[in-house]
């Protein structure tokens, strides 16, 4: 399936998808300068390229960092541990590719919701409780890096405090529905 939908993933990164199937999933991503770094993070069962556009994007892949301009391709394997921001005056445009697509449509749509909703706090990123009910519920498209057997217990525990408190992850297809403010 082709598209051309938009999606705001953070106050810095925006995508517009460009091709949608089962087998990969084709989006052209914006990095706004002024981002910081993310947190490192893996998907568990995706490998993803890139390939820069414009703009200079650093990377860090595993602990080895780079700076990528117009032109450069770079590939992290499924497991990778990495992390990528725009440094400089200019966007970063970039084609990114995500083979298998598995939920990664459905975790950047849920995120656009959240961003679109004004479910935010001050500087733009969901809180702690909600982002602990969604790295739970799209643990296998996006996980923190780190040790598993810490990070998956408390981030359970997060989410479930933040269910008691009325966040949900939507169903695809349907709002974000919360009687629970998310902003500060």
């Amino acid at each position: 399936m082709t598209t051309s939908q938009s999606l705001k993933l953070t106050p810095h990164e925006s995508v517009t998808v460009r091709e949608h199937s089962p087998g990969q999933l084709v989006v052209e991503a914006v990095y706004t300068p002024g981002g910081r770094p993310p947190p490192a993070h893996l998907h568990p069962g995706q490998d993803e390229r890139f390939e820069i556009m414009a703009g200079q994007f650093r990377v860090d892949v595993d602990g080895e960092v780079r700076e990528l301009g117009p032109g450069a391709i770079f590939v992290i394997p499924r497991g990778t541990p990495h992390k990528m921001w725009s440094v400089g005056d200019e966007p970063v445009r970039a084609i990114w590719t995500t083979t298998p697509a598995g939920r990664t449509h459905e975790w950047f749509t849920a995120l656009d919701r959240l961003q679109r909703e004004g479910r935010v706090n001050r500087d733009g990123m969901p809180p702690l409780l909600v982002m602990g009910i969604y790295l739970t519920a799209y643990r296998d498209v996006f996980r923190l890096a780190g040790p598993q057997w810490l990070l998956h217990p408390v981030l359970a525990i997060l989410a479930m405090i933040g269910r008691l408190r009325g966040y949900e992850v939507p169903s695809p297809g349907r709002g974000v529905e919360s009687s629970a403010q998310t902003g500060p």
